[in-house]
């Protein structure tokens, strides 16, 4: 059962899964800003758009910063300074009144925030799990933050439309319970010798260099990730003519998917190998793209939702555990923020790309794009050299936190 193997693991790590769900479900304001701003501030929609492109870019700072952070600082104090930078972020948007460019400038701050979160949360699971866990830990955290990101638009819905002061408040509430919860359970990094220090300075990069290509290649499943949040309503809208609220039912979709068969999948690819999987989430990706070029109607855009979930659901579970299995611990979180760098560029470069396209030769050969990414990224995950899984405990991986599975019982016991 699942739930058992919940229980098995440490509190921390369990207290992270919650308040990672809480931030989700907390996230009011992110998803109705364009609607903040142009009705509450009197922005128009250009500007509007604009600001918030140039704020997004924080989600890339933000991933670079993560890890860093992680590393010198500890994970703790990068999950805590993200929650507060949100916050700060989101409480200055409310409460400020200035010029546009301010907006960008308190947007760019609260993403910042948001963009630390996921890769210090992603390198706290790989301190705080065995290999054998981890691909069920990192399933746990992708559900639970799908369900919180299910959850939070349709509560924000509600608080905006009765204020967006409320909506701010829920959204700063939120962030600062989880920083709460965070700074009493999770506890602080073990502070690392010198001789530590020294070895971290002898590690160069060319011994990980399997896991940076497998984290740059899987830019190929990301593209469609967000290429179709930017084509999907314009194709529902403009092309077939239907109603926007239809859009909802994709968003819908995925996260039904993802709830109720995320765990189950991951029974189902436990021990097989990554390059196995990374095929088998491209082929899944590639299928539910081919459906929308093939047959395009709501009918195939709705389908091919469940079958590319599943692909989703793959690369977001196998990724990010190689990466802990693989990477000396010590630079795990560097590895973490790289990941969540590609998806913010993708975020930033993908819906540009495709705006041009469209604009220029219409929605066909933007489904054909789509297409082509996932049927690319195989073909460079085919080819290239990946490492078999973890199947026993290695000595580089003991977790570095006194709540950690299996740590030696004379290890240094960490601050609180």
């Amino acid at each position: 059962m699942w739930w058992t193997r919940f229980k098995e693991l440490p509190l921390p790590l369990r207290v992270l899964f919650l308040a990672s769900f809480v931030n989700r479900a907390g996230m009011f304001v992110f998803p109705l800003l364009a609607v903040y701003l142009v009705r509450g501030e009197g922005l128009t929609p250009g500007e509007a758009g604009l600001l918030i492109s140039v704020g997004s870019t924080g989600l890339l700072v933000g991933s670079l910063l993560s890890g860093p952070l992680c590393d010198r600082r500890g994970r703790r104090t990068a999950l805590l300074t993200a929650l507060l930078l949100n916050a700060a972020g989101y409480l200055g948007l409310a409460v400020l009144d200035g010029p546009p460019w301010t907006y960008a400038g308190l947007l760019f701050v609260a993403l910042v925030g948001m963009g630390m979160f996921s890769p210090a949360s992603n390198t706290l699971v790989a301190d705080l799990t065995t290999p054998e866990q981890r691909p069920f830990a990192y399933t746990i955290s992708y559900v639970g933050n799908n369900l919180g990101m299910g959850v939070g638009p349709l509560l924000g819905g509600v608080a905006a439309a009765y204020s967006y002061h409320v909506m701010f408040a829920g959204n700063i509430l939120a962030g600062l319970v989880c920083a709460v919860m965070i700074a009493a359970w999770v506890p602080k990094d073990r502070v690392r010798g010198t001789g530590e220090r020294r070895e971290k300075k002898r590690s160069g990069p060319l011994g990980h260099g399997h896991v940076l290509l497998i984290v740059l290649v899987s830019f190929f499943y990301v593209v469609p990730l967000i290429g179709l949040e930017y084509a999907l309503p314009l194709a529902v809208t403009t092309v077939l003519h239907d109603s926007a609220s239809l859009v909802g039912a994709v968003y819908t979709i995925n996260s039904v998917v993802v709830v109720s068969l995320g765990l189950v999948l991951e029974k189902h690819i436990r021990g097989h190998g990554t390059k196995l999987l990374l095929l088998v989430a491209g082929a899944l990706w590639a299928l539910g793209l081919a459906m929308i070029v093939v047959g395009f109607s709501l009918a195939a855009i709705l389908l091919s939702t469940v079958v590319w979930t599943l692909g989703e659901i793959i690369v977001s579970v196998v990724v990010p555990t190689y990466i802990a299995d693989h990477v000396d611990k010590r630079r795990v979180g560097s590895f973490m923020a790289l990941n969540g760098f590609v998806l913010g560029l993708a975020r930033l470069v993908v819906p540009v790309g495709l705006g041009v396209i469209w604009t220029a030769h219409g929605h066909q050969p933007v489904f054909l794009v789509l297409l082509a990414a996932p049927l690319a990224g195989m073909a460079a995950f085919a080819l290239l050299r990946i490492r078999p899984p973890v199947t026993a405990k290695d000595p580089e991986s003991t977790p570095v936190h006194p709540a950690a599975p299996a740590q030696a019982a004379d290890a240094p016991v960490p601050g609180t």
